[in-house]
């Protein structure tokens, strides 16, 4: 339940920062944060992370809906034994909602975070996608740390045991 409870957590700072900046910036304000290293700004994007398949709604709707169903379901079935992949997947679950709440709501979704490194911009992003990107993180990380533990996926051990089962009855 605790992931769930972080899953909320960030759909609401999500959509709480993301009310801020809507209803008190003027899109395209910017406000220095640290110089021009870091800055808020507001901002719309219609597509996905980095402006990629701008105004495919449907797309979103769909893939969004298929990645929290597959999340909620495997969360459930491994969230008592895999700490730090439950606490990723809570992550994620919440910025996935975050940004397709934005996405049903008015089309796109608010971003204001806003990096330049010299002459280079990083593409603008909110706090779901920033939980998002921590959670994927995680996951690759708690993948890593099975592999490095010689631990196995629990299928593949299965098919292996079961192939072993049967060479010592032959």
């Amino acid at each position: 339940m605790v992931y769930y409870l972080i899953a909320l957590i960030v759909f609401l700072v999500d959509q709480g920062t993301k009310y801020l900046i809507a209803t008190r910036l003027e899109l395209g304000e910017q406000i220095p944060v640290v110089g021009n290293f870091f800055l808020i700004t507001s901002h719309r994007n219609r597509g996905a992370a980095f402006g990629i398949l701008q105004g495919q709604q449907w797309f979103f709707f769909l893939v969004t809906v298929v990645v929290v169903a597959g999340i909620v379901w495997y969360l459930n079935k491994i969230r008592h034994s895999r700490k730090m992949l439950s606490v990723a997947l809570g992550l994620v679950l919440g910025g996935a909602i975050g940004n397709f709440l934005d996405r049903m709501i008015s089309g796109e979704v608010v971003d204001f975070l806003l990096f330049n490194f010299g002459s280079y911009s990083f593409p603008i992003f909110n706090v779901a996608d920033s939980c998002i990107v921590i959670g994927v993180g995680l996951i690759l990380l708690d993948s890593f740390r099975d592999l490095k533990n010689g631990e196995e996926i629990t299928e593949i051990k299965e098919v292996k045991e079961a192939k072993e089962v049967r060479e010592g009855n032959e």
